[in-house]
């Protein structure tokens, strides 16, 4: 985070939040949040909520699908205020079982896409990851993988690597493709990128990556934030010469855009404090928070028009589909259904 919204956030944040009072008071109360993001620097986005409001944070971690069967179980007795997770798949998975209640926010209607957000305002995401092409810049032209379609051509066999078919970014890719060409083409896209494995599917999105730098794969589909960490020297297990080995691209630039997740979150239907839930993903929605998504954990911000970590800038701006997010948990199912009936582990 660049020191100005350091030094800024706290200041900033109270006035949006607390109506740019100069010496407001702070406000009382809690909040109950289940969390599955599992990133160390999201404590600067819980600090400095409690700090603008005076609203204590009372967080529980876990598990995305262990925190919405726990919600789940508690029932009416439940104490979560919001709940935090990533993908639109779990937040459609929670909001099936009615864990949410709409949200009515001007703020939030206002900031945050139509897309990015639930139909009847459930959830909405907070910040973007899109699932891109990675490639190896001496075995593939950027031209041979220009489309996520381009993973099931003949001419890439041996070449890809993926996780497995029961991942949920998995799951939610193969969802937006249901969406735009229908499961019988969805079925064939399946089959091909099969058929094109270098390995049987395995570990996670970094995994794909070092797989480049290893010379085991040519090609391999992951997440962006993945690879903008590791452009984060600091912060990365690969190596200059290894990177500078690996390209990407945003596919689908000249149809429907690239895929874009989200991490999101929603106030849930038995909210104790139900006030100070739509406060703090406001907040979530704000100048401030939405820069630091992208310089805490190299996130691209929900919000258009939010700067840039350096990370991410250096991914560069690309076209994204607009698909509206509720589709991928939609068709999560029948995802599932076709890797399976082409025998993608």
């Amino acid at each position: 985070m660049s020191s100005n919204l350091l030094k800024t956030a706290v200041a900033g944040l109270a006035a949006m939040l607390l109506g740019g009072a100069a010496a407001p008071a702070l406000a009382q109360g809690e909040l109950n949040l289940y969390s599955s993001r599992h990133y160390d620097t999201d404590e600067r986005l819980y600090s400095n909520f409690e700090e603008a409001t005076g609203i204590k944070i009372n967080r529980i971690e876990g598990k995305a699908d262990q925190l919405i069967e726990r919600i789940r179980t508690e029932g009416a007795n439940s104490p979560a205020d919001v709940l935090l997770t990533v993908d639109a798949g779990r937040l459609w998975r929670a909001d099936q079982l009615g864990l949410f209640q709409p949200v009515d926010s001007d703020t939030l209607e206002a900031r945050i896409p139509e897309h990015l957000q639930h139909p009847n305002n459930h959830w909405f995401g907070f910040s973007q990851r899109a699932r891109i092409i990675f490639y190896d810049k001496e075995r593939v032209e950027p031209r041979q993988v220009a489309t996520y379609q381009s993973l099931a051509d003949p001419e890439l066999e041996g070449m890809v690597c993926t996780r497995s078919s029961g991942n949920i970014y998995m799951l939610s890719l193969m969802a937006s493709m249901i969406e735009h060409v229908g499961p019988t083409l969805a079925q064939d896209w399946a089959e091909g990128m099969w058929n094109n494995r270098a390995r049987e599917p395995e570990g996670g999105d970094t995994d794909q990556l070092r797989g480049i730098a290893s010379g085991q794969c040519a090609i391999a589909v992951s997440n962006t934030y993945y690879f903008a960490r590791a452009l984060r020297k600091e912060v990365s297990d690969l190596g200059d010469e290894q990177l500078a080995k690996i390209g990407w691209v945003f596919p689908n630039q000249n149809s429907t855009g690239s895929h874009v997740n989200i991490s999101g979150a929603g106030v849930l239907a038995n909210a104790p404090n139900q006030e100070n839930a739509v406060r703090f993903l406001e907040y979530l929605a704000s100048e401030q928070a939405q820069e630091y998504f992208s310089a805490g954990n190299d996130e691209y911000p929900a919000v258009p028009g939010v700067g840039l970590s350096d990370s991410v800038a250096q991914l560069g701006l690309f076209r994204q589909d607009t698909l509206n997010l509720e589709a991928l948990g939609r068709n999560q199912t029948q995802a599932q259904m076709i890797y399976d009936l082409v025998g993608y582990k």
